[in-house]
């Protein structure tokens, strides 16, 4: 005979094809355990299920990422989920019976960590505004990582091959050397071309500095007139890499702009963007990284978020002993460490606070971290109190 339970816990191994849920009760025997494909009407089917078992049910998951977006969305209609890392679930196994690493097995852990534990995160649903600054920001990363995969085998192609036009330009930084790169590559070719003609090749293609480039790479061209292995091949490759890379060079300047056009449209941009070092690009990274700050009851639970805290190793009589972090968000410690080394340029406070710590004896990574830990306080209170960011502290009045 079956009878409905009080309160029931839902562990989810999320995977991409399929997830596999299993469902234990107060006592963590195990109520319901199968497969869900990641099908909706498979999906819904599987909630009905498992709603049916209980009057209260908490759901956990070990992966928020989009593999489970369809799992989350659907069962965020008056349901609230919880995140395990995936670390937790692997030390939680080796507390229970058996050496087995299934999916079953998994999603029961994590069911039976979610029972045990209270203090795990809670997974929302983000909004439209959210969710489309985590895709651009996302893909705007891949993007980055591909123009530094082809910058790199560019030259080293061209270094085996032209080794004194490689060391003439930085190529991640000049687009007048890809273009160069795009007609010319061989010492032969730029001498034949010439100077003059080479000068005008490149200011027809809109260049404002074809004539320093030109120069440079018909220096460059009458140092060597070895013809090495492979020179045509690898002349090719050069050309297309060259390509390639202002192709994606306009793809990211696209991007930029729907990112721009997307960050602004949030209420709180404006107050984002106002603190020194945070543009529309770090601003965007920083909503999609940090998520609900309501989630963090003040300003140290953001900076521990971040890894910006350090973290205590005492035992017995060995007090004082802090460590980095190995627990904190990548993506939220970057963007607080990027915008803080971008602040210290110009005077101001921030470069102030930097040149004090590097006074103190701190190196400049050391000097860094601290200052973005001040910058998290200081983002914090501007979040809380809804005002833009100014070098002089407001006049507090008395009442």
């Amino acid at each position: 005979m079956s009878y409905q339970r009080v309160r029931v816990w839902v562990g989810i191994d999320a995977g991409k094809g399929h997830h596999w849920a299993a469902v234990v009760d107060e006592t963590g025997a195990t109520l319901w355990s199968k497969k869900i494909e990641n099908d909706e009407s498979v999906i819904l089917t599987a909630l009905g299920e498992i709603l049916d078992l209980a009057d209260e049910v908490h759901w956990a998951v070990d992966i928020s990422s989009r593999s489970s977006a369809l799992l989350l969305a659907l069962a965020a209609h008056g349901q609230q989920a919880v995140y395990v890392p995936g670390r937790t679930v692997n030390r939680m196994a080796g507390a229970y019976r058996g050496e087995a690493k299934t999916d079953a097995r998994d999603a029961y852990v994590i069911a039976e960590t979610a029972r045990h534990r209270r203090d795990f995160a809670t997974i929302d649903v983000p909004a439209q505004l959210a969710a489309d600054l985590a895709l651009l920001t996302a893909h705007r990363t891949d993007m980055v990582t591909d123009r530094v995969r082809m910058i790199n085998r560019l030259r080293d192609v061209l270094t085996g091959m032209f080794p004194a036009l490689e060391r003439a330009f930085d190529y991640s930084a000049r687009k007048a050397a890809l273009l160069l790169l795009t007609g010319y590559q061989t010492p032969a070719a730029i001498r034949r071309r010439g100077q003059a003609r080479l000068t005008a090749w490149l200011a027809n293609r809109g260049l404002r500095d074809a004539d320093s480039v030109a120069a440079t790479a018909v220096e460059a061209a009458r140092a060597q007139h070895t013809v090495l292995p492979g020179e045509d091949t690898a002349a090719q490759i050069v050309a297309d890499l060259a390509t390639q890379i202002l192709a994606l060079d306009d793809r990211l300047k696209r991007i930029d702009r729907q990112i721009h056009d997307a960050f602004r449209t949030h209420p709180q941009a404006e107050i984002i963007e106002s603190l020194p070092g945070m543009g529309p690009i770090l601003g965007a990274e920083f909503v999609v990284a940090a998520g609900d700050l309501t989630a963090y009851a003040d300003a140290g639970h953001l900076a521990s978020a971040a890894g910006l805290v350090p973290v205590p190793r005492d035992s017995g009589r060995r007090t004082g002993n802090l460590h980095r972090p190995k627990r904190y968000s990548r993506r939220l410690r970057r963007v607080f460490y990027l915008s803080a080394q971008t602040s210290i340029i110009r005077d101001g406070p921030n470069r102030e606070y930097y040149l004090k710590k590097r006074g103190e004896g701190c190196k400049h990574v050391q000097a860094v971290i601290a200052l973005a830990r001040r910058r998290t306080s200081v983002l914090w209170a501007l979040l809380r109190d809804h005002r833009a960011f100014t070098p002089t502290p407001p006049i507090t009045q008395t009442a």
